[in-house]
């Protein structure tokens, strides 16, 4: 929370379960959320650890014993998705793409087609959806990004992970 701005009333109301409390302190405090988790992440996954962290807070806050710990759990939790993500990056080896191609040259385009729906479905739904916005729907980044009220980076850097993990999922798939 902002230095010098006493948030304990809206705290306290969004403990208590009150939806709009909840979602007005989510709009309050995102801002320093964004600052926090530019220090401790990639600038690529500074928007999805905002997002996820949101979330988090969105859902227990309710289970917060005391408003006075609001921020160093706000910035726990931010902390907790930036390493969450950095690790998710650095688990993933890169995909040597001759042997992938190699792995997939021998199938029959039914058995591509069915692996790929395969691959689709295996993704979370933030990144099946912007998958399908592009691909399916062939909306451009901005466009994307207007339609879900996000950064086009943040767009981009959500693409490139979806499809880099039909790849990985079409090559492991694949042997």
């Amino acid at each position: 929370m902002s230095a010098g701005a006493d948030r304990t009333p809206l705290i306290l109301a969004a403990q208590s379960g009150d939806r709009a409390a909840i979602e007005q302190l989510l709009a309050v405090c995102q801002a320093d959320a964004r600052r926090y988790a530019h220090k401790h992440c990639h600038a690529s996954d500074v928007d999805d650890a905002v997002q996820e962290s949101l979330l988090v807070i969105s859902r227990k806050v309710t289970g917060l014993k005391a408003a006075a710990a609001f921020s160093s759990w706000l910035f726990t939790v931010i902390k907790r998705e930036c390493l969450k993500l950095t690790q998710a990056l650095l688990k993933h080896e890169p995909i040597d793409a001759d042997a992938a191609a190699q792995r997939l040259v021998g199938q029959t385009d039914a058995a591509l087609r069915i692996d790929l729906a395969k691959a689709l479905e295996s993704l979370p739904a933030h990144y099946l959806e912007v998958v399908l916005l592009r691909d399916f729907e062939e909306l451009t980044i901005a466009e994307m990004a207007e339609r879900l009220a996000e950064q086009p980076g943040a767009i981009k850097s959500r693409l490139h992970r979806a499809r880099e993990l039909v790849r990985e999922y079409l090559t492991v798939q694949n042997p």
